[in-house]
């Protein structure tokens, strides 16, 4: 579909100011632009009751959510986030889209920024699709990475950032924290590192069995266990991931019952890490699978928590990348 091979090598998030004018990655981004990120997240949420703020941030602005892989949570929370900020929304059909009788990514793009488009918030199952666009649309336009290939889903990861911040504090550096499950192909796990680790986490574990750990994971400043139980003790936070039901069909493991007795989240085993821990789960989650559905519903569960945090944090992006393009372009 595409006229050129996407590229990683740029970066081209920020202005020349430092300042967001994309959001693609928690790669390349700084501790000062994340803190930025949440406070201003903040700033929308109410934790009496857990209600977004409506502003009018975005009044007179429209993003176009084009999504070229299903998620209906993802894609939800950020038309939920848009509207919140008074924006226009246009959700692009791919099934009915020009994409699927031939047109290319960035010929679709160009018609709708033709539109009078100032956002596209983007899915795409290509790695590097998001700095490939934001690389071609115009200079008042942003881009946001909704999630690519098994590259970065930095939204989701700064969502997991404040739903830890407002669990256990702003100090990360004191935290233990870990990520269980399907790494090799996480585009979630990739980022929440990138994130942990730029907000001074020093104790990150990975847990997972060796057919679907990363090659030379330790590299990223992490440490790697392919026994659950052992890295569960002494964990502040513990983050399961999604295991892809695809990946099952080419034989990493035997079964998903055999991977939840080896690496399941049971309450018996979150018992093992700090009485206060929190579990965490990017969903959508296949209970019974990555995790016990007690475990799911349980007291130290934040997941639902996560799902109403990220409109906050997608306001946040999206106010923050928009304001800061209309001041690059006055």
């Amino acid at each position: 579909m595409m006229q050129q091979p996407f590229g990683t090598e740029l970066n081209p998030q920020l202005n020349a100011h430092s300042e967001l004018q994309h959001f693609l990655d928690t790669d390349g981004l700084n501790r000062e632009l994340i803190e930025q990120i949440l406070d201003t997240a903040t700033s929308f949420f109410n934790p009496a009751d857990g209600l977004i703020k409506k502003v009018p941030l975005l009044r007179g602005k429209t993003v176009a959510n084009v999504f070229f892989e299903a998620s209906t949570r993802t894609r939800t929370t950020f038309e939920v986030a848009a509207k919140r900020l008074s924006a226009d929304v246009l959700n692009l059909d791919i099934n009915t889209s020009a994409t699927s009788k031939g047109e290319s990514l960035l010929d679709t793009i160009k018609n709708l920024q033709a539109m009078q488009v100032d956002m596209f918030v983007m899915r795409h199952a290509d790695s590097g699709a998001a700095h490939f666009l934001a690389q071609h649309v115009a200079p008042h336009v942003s881009v946001v990475n909704a999630g690519d290939g098994r590259h970065a889903h930095p939204s989701q990861a700064l969502l997991d950032m404040f739903t830890i911040r407002r669990h256990k504090g702003a100090d990360f550096s004191k935290l233990s924290v870990a990520i269980i499950g399907d790494i090799l192909h996480s585009r979630v796990a990739r980022s929440q590192i990138h994130a942990l680790k730029l907000l001074g986490c020093k104790d990150i574990r990975l847990i997972g069995p060796e057919t679907l750990m990363p090659n030379h994971a330790e590299a990223m400043g992490v440490s790697c266990h392919h026994e659950l139980e052992p890295a569960l003790k002494g964990l502040d936070v513990m983050i399961a991931l999604r295991l892809q039901k695809e990946r099952m069909q080419s034989a990493l493991l035997p079964s998903e019952r055999e991977f939840f007795k080896e690496y399941g989240l049971t309450q018996q085993r979150v018992a093992l890490a700090k009485p206060d821990a929190i579990v965490m789960h990017p969903g959508p989650t296949n209970r019974g699978v990555e995790i016990a559905a007690d475990v799911a519903d349980g007291k130290q569960s934040v997941i639902l928590e996560q799902v109403n945090v990220g409109i906050a944090v997608r306001m946040a992006v999206m106010s923050i990348c928009l304001g800061n393009r209309q001041k690059e372009v006055r």
